[in-house]
């Protein structure tokens, strides 16, 4: 028994000192993260490592991530980490009722400013300005710049910088995508966070910046400074002087090129003697495009040779001036109004457009119509971009037509007058304008200019610069479509493509304008055939119809005249014809009173030209168009983007005068076409043009 009783003592107590390993528990979760300090916009990744209760590695098990704020950074359940937004959040790994978590530092991106922009064919073309108002150089390698579309991206090469407070323009040429009216310039970081924007409804008359230049709002800028501090000052401007005695003494023209009034209160005049000074009294304004004359009764001081006329805002900063030598022999002013260097103009016009002789030299004279201009369609119908009019009279039961061409999208509208307005044709599918293709259906083209030549019956005529689904190169078309269809897009019957005849121009800077005028008036009056070497012969030209194509360029203000051969598509120029204009915005051929009306936009002033065919003997250019008057635009009308211009035919001639139509590519106010009038009677040769 005693014996028994020792064994299991002894047994017992050998038990009790053998000691058990536990088994490995999950007892700390490690968070490390890819990159601890990110940009917003900037992906990392997450990794969670366990720990047991020794210090061992020990395999986590599943993994639940969060953040401790999401409006910092996110988490997906791959551990994939998403900086949303500048500050810090705890990224959090949770298996069961363990956590762990490490820290997400989430910077802004560099605060890079979209400055300027130039929507509407600058030099060479479109044009986006930022600005780095850091006090450090920013690397743009892999940033990303859109327009409103999202599959119009362009990437910033790499080793792209601003430096601090410099400016970088990214060129139409580098993007690729034009830049159209409604439209928007985007901005991303290289992670694809967006940096900054600003869209717009239709194009500026000079461009778009923030004022003041860096920090504003958005604003029409008063001059385009393409990579330079945003031109911001008032856009009020000394525009004519008269210093030696005028009617009833000296004065000084204010000019304001704007497209509102812009308050004048308090703004100081001064000669080049700092103690002449006059401020102009509280209430006094300037309209959109008018003029205020300030007289020698008011200022006082007259105006000497040598002296200048200086204008000052009311806190002092000048924001003018003009000074000469001698007396000018009429007056000295800018030609063109507003915008260009001052010279002696051909004739004093106090308070009204100067006269300025043009290259081509003939004087520039007020305009010689009503000058009574009028809105005459409704608000937002185009949303901008209407370019090219052409004028279809009443035939018979067929009410007048004004036929647009509008640029973006590249469309046709025939327009009816309802008794009030001229608006889109409500029927057979052009209540929206039809859409315009090229003859294989595809594409887009950038409609600028159209015209007829018999009738519309006939065949529509447009002039294209650009393929708006290509538009970084020039394609300068002149495209036919058949307008009778109910559809409401309209497939080009022939295109003739001119780009290789035509100077080399920007894509946005082409064929601008065209207008059509029939045989037996140039074989009448000596049309010169620059390319026969003789008389305009209709028959040297096969199949091109019984009319010669006028076709105007807005790279260089010239016209190129050719027949189109419609069996082949082939061409012929047969004339070059020079205008006084740097651009030619539109052409018009009154059928009737044989004047080919040529027309400049808001960087001419708005200007119009006649060209006739000079049939004088003996004459050095003889057979050919020639400038033989030049108009200011009206009064009455602000130096808006006009691109279109058309005349109604004598048949609407009411006391001497007969419509006249306006259309406005960047839609001021809401609205494209104007009407104001012409005279029915022909101009004398060299003559005043004032209206009968």
């Amino acid at each position: 028994m005693f014996a028994l009783a020792l064994v299991a003592v002894l047994s017992a107590s050998c038990g009790d000192s053998t000691t058990s390993t536990p088994a490995p528990v999950l007892t700390t979760i490690n968070v490390t993260l890819s990159s601890p300090n990110v940009v917003v916009g900037q992906k990392i990744t997450a990794t969670a490592a366990g720990v047991d209760q020794n210090g061992a590695p020990i395999t986590a098990g599943t993994v639940t991530w969060s953040s401790s704020s999401t409006s910092v950074a996110t988490v997906g359940d791959s551990a994939s980490i998403t900086a949303v937004a500048a500050g810090t959040a705890q990224i959090i790994a949770t298996v069961g009722t363990l956590t762990g978590q490490a820290t997400v530092t989430v910077a802004a991106p560099a605060g890079i400013k979209i400055n300027e922009v130039e929507s509407n064919g600058g030099t060479p073309g479109d044009w986006v300005e930022l600005y780095n108002p850091t006090t450090a150089t920013v690397d743009m390698s892999g940033w990303i710049l859109k327009d409103n579309d999202d599959t119009h991206t362009y990437a910033f090469p790499a080793s792209t910088t601003i430096a601090a407070g410099g400016y970088f323009v990214a060129e139409e040429a580098n993007f690729v995508f034009g830049l159209g009216a409604p439209d928007a310039a985007r901005l991303y970081n290289q992670f694809g966070a967006p940096v900054d924007s600003y869209s717009w409804t239709t194009h500026a008359s000079t461009t778009y910046a923030r004022c003041p230049n860096g920090t504003g709002d958005f604003t029409t800028a008063t001059s385009s400074t393409k990579g330079a501090a945003n031109d911001c000052s008032v856009a009020v401007r000394i525009n004519e002087v008269e210093s030696n005695g005028g009617t009833p003494g000296d004065w000084i023209e204010l000019y304001n090129p704007s497209a509102s009034a812009i308050d004048l209160s308090g703004y100081i005049l001064k000669d080049n003697d700092d103690t002449h000074n006059y401020a102009l009294p509280a209430g006094t304004s300037i309209a959109a495009g008018g003029f205020y004359v300030a007289e020698e009764a008011q200022f006082v001081f007259g105006l000497g040779a040598p002296d200048a006329a200086r204008l000052f805002s009311p806190s002092g900063t000048l924001i003018d001036s003009y000074s000469w030598d001698t007396h000018a022999t009429t007056t000295y002013g800018r030609c063109p109004d507003g915008t260009g260097a001052f010279g002696t103009t051909a004739a004093s016009t106090k308070g009204a457009a100067n006269s300025c002789t043009s290259s081509t030299g003939v004087s520039s004279t007020p305009w010689p119509g009503g000058n009574n201009v009028q809105i005459v369609d409704d608000s937002a119908v185009f949303g901008g971009n209407l370019s090219g009019l052409a004028y279809e009279g009443a035939n018979g039961t067929v009410p007048a037509v004004i036929w647009g061409a509008r640029n973006g999208p590249g469309s046709l509208f025939r327009l009816v007058w309802n008794g009030r307005v001229w608006t889109p044709d409500t029927t057979s599918g052009w209540s929206a304008g039809k859409a315009l293709h090229y003859p294989d259906g595809s594409g887009e083209p950038d409609a600028e200019g159209v015209t007829f030549t018999t009738g519309s019956a006939a065949g529509m005529y447009v002039s294209a610069e650009r393929n708006n689904s290509d538009n970084a190169n020039s394609r300068n078309s002149v495209l036919r479509y058949d307008p009778s269809g109910t559809g409401t897009a309209l497939t080009a019957t022939n295109e003739w493509n001119l780009t290789s005849d035509l100077p080399v121009t920007g894509a946005n800077l082409g064929a601008e304008a065209i207008s059509w005028i029939p045989d037996d008036f140039l074989v009448a009056r000596g049309f010169y055939d620059e390319a026969a070497g003789k008389a305009y012969t209709p028959s040297d030209y096969a199949n091109h119809g019984t009319g010669v194509f006028f076709v105007g360029l807005e790279a260089n203000g010239v016209v190129y005249a050719y027949t189109l051969n419609s069996a082949n598509n082939t061409f012929k120029r047969i004339a070059t014809i020079s205008t006084p204009f740097t651009g030619v915005m539109d052409l018009e051929f009154d059928r009737e009173l044989n004047y080919l009306w040529a027309t400049c936009d808001d960087g001419c002033g708005g200007q119009s030209a006649i060209l006739e065919i000079d049939t004088t003997t003996g004459s050095s250019t003889k057979g050919r168009f020639k400038t033989t008057h030049l108009f200011a635009r009206p009064s009455t009308m602000p130096n808006y983007n006009n691109e279109g211009f058309t005349v109604a035919p004598q048949s609407e001639c009411v006391n001497g005068l007969k419509p006249a139509y306006w259309s406005d590519d960047s839609e001021d106010g809401g609205h494209a076409l104007r009407k104001d009038s012409v005279p029915c009677a022909a101009f004398a040769a060299g003559a005043s043009t004032k209206r009968p």
